[in-house]
């Protein structure tokens, strides 16, 4: 018998591994694009879930966007057939809040999403690679995200309720294209991914085939174990904050309180991790680096100043608390007054 390519091992085993302690009997969603991250991965699936007693299914999104685009999901369901996966094809409106990547991408999810619960799906699979996750950390460097932009994305995660698996993130893009090759398969090339208006496309064209030109090879590999490293440190301070938060909070009308003294006492970057953890929690917004430093300046900087609007909240400081209320609970305050 033939030996089994390299590249479609590589593709296997990081499948296997992620399916692995699933359920016998549940059902897998795999994202398939037809690009060949995604047909990497469809055909793993196809081969590794039988093996493990999983049912397997692929979801194809028509964004609408390609002229062709309903042709080429057909294309795509037929070969999802072909590789043993229950196929559905759902066509969708991209809208245009955050611009077209990001509203094509929250489209992608909700289908995604929608989907798996439909069959009650024990996971969703995407074929994010290693270069996705490198592209990733990159540009939230640029962007001067913060540690969470840093982490990149998760190997598994959460979607609305349904577990969001990304097997393919230690496996380089060649390797799901040799992977396609030697297996016949022939991926649909997305022009969107060599559209320079793209900022991710100018980081995978020219940014970081230049950093490896000029700093030596491995700059993808590089930025991915330092995404590792920034996940393991925030794992860590997430277990920090969950033992120290109990004792910190309590309720406030409308919203919630946290101790001053407390605040003070825990080190700057543990100090405005709790302040972010506090907000998201209770109502479910991200601050950016410059809110959470206006909110520390009600512990450490404190002159009077009133409160502070935020997105979806307002913080203001009471006595020896830093209360955090809904946007509409009380009258807002005038910048120029808060002693900004």
């Amino acid at each position: 018998m033939p030996s089994l390519h390299p590249a479609v091992a590589e593709v296997r085993r990081a499948v296997r591994d992620a399916l692995t302690g699933l359920p016998e009997g549940a059902v897998v969603v795999v994202g398939l694009s037809g690009g060949a991250d995604s047909l990497a991965l469809a055909a793993a699936v196809g081969f590794e879930a039988p093996k493990l007693g999983l049912r397997a299914a692929s979801v194809t999104v028509d964004h609408a966007l390609q002229p062709d685009s309903a042709d080429i999901a057909v294309r795509t369901g037929r070969a999802a057939a072909a590789l043993g996966l229950d196929p559905l094809i759902v066509r969708v409106t991209v809208g245009t809040e955050g611009g077209p990547e990001s509203a094509a991408r929250d489209a992608r999810y909700g289908v995604l999403r929608d989907a798996a619960r439909d069959v009650r799906a024990a996971a969703v699979l995407v074929g994010h690679t290693l270069d996705d996750q490198a592209e990733t950390v990159l540009l939230g460097l640029a962007r001067g995200s913060g540690a969470g932009s840093l982490q990149g994305m998760a190997a598994a995660s959460d979607l609305d309720g349904v577990a969001l698996l990304r097997p393919l993130l230690g496996v380089r893009r060649t390797t799901t294209r040799e992977a396609c090759a030697a297996q016949g398969l022939e991926p649909w090339d997305d022009p969107h991914n060599l559209d320079p208006r793209f900022a991710r496309v100018r980081v995978r064209e020219t940014v970081l085939p230049m950093l490896e030109s000029e700093l030596g090879p491995g700059i993808a590999e590089a930025l991915v174990r330092t995404a590792a490293q920034l996940r393991e440190d925030a794992e860590a301070f997430d277990e920090m904050i969950d033992e120290t938060i109990e004792d910190i909070v309590e309720p406030a009308e409308a919203g919630i309180a946290v101790s001053v003294a407390a605040l003070a006492a825990n080190p700057t970057a543990l100090r405005h991790r709790i302040i972010r953890h506090v907000v998201a929690s209770e109502f479910h917004v991200s601050l950016t680096r410059t809110q959470t430093l206006e909110v520390a300046r009600l512990v450490t900087d404190w002159s009077g100043q009133g409160p502070i609007d935020l997105p979806g909240c307002r913080a203001r400081r009471i006595g020896a608390m830093i209360e955090f209320t809904g946007a509409g609970a009380g009258p807002a305050v005038p910048a120029s007054d808060r002693g900004l």
